[in-house]
């Protein structure tokens, strides 16, 4: 389980009731949700909560550096606490399924320098696509 309702605390994050329980429906391990799911689920604990009351709390917590944004070709942004736990995404081609997954080896170790054109690369994203078992 991710460690987000411990960070946002250690932060000093302010927490409202409506910012708890998007904190609480993000913190797990393989969370990839939309906004519109983040509200469904947070409406299911708090039938008040807005959509907007949600959208704004992501926008924060993207912010903090708390959640990352994962954008994938063609579908809604989905939400990953994951933040501070190093790893890439595998995605269904066909339903857009995410799970972290954490492979060995130094990703940027594998470009040559003659392909980094003089950049000082600080970091890569490493996005695996095919079909999960529901879908292959």
């Amino acid at each position: 389980m991710s460690d987000l309702l411990e960070r946002l605390r250690g932060r000093g994050w302010r927490m409202t009731s409506q910012r708890r329980v998007v904190a609480e429906v993000l913190d797990g391990d393989h969370v990839h949700l939309t906004a519109d799911e983040v509200h469904a689920h947070a409406a299911q604990r708090l039938p008040e909560i807005s959509r907007a009351t949600v959208y704004n709390a992501l926008g924060e917590l993207v912010s903090l550096g708390e959640v990352i944004e994962v954008c994938t070709e063609g579908r809604a942004k989905r939400y990953d606490p994951n933040a501070h736990h190093p790893h890439q995404h595998l995605v269904c081609s066909n339903c857009g399924t995410i799970r972290d997954v954490h492979p060995t080896g130094n990703p940027l170790a594998d470009l040559p320098a003659a392909e980094r054109f003089g950049f000082t690369v600080s970091e890569v994203e490493v996005t695996y696509r095919g079909l999960c078992p529901s879908c292959g």
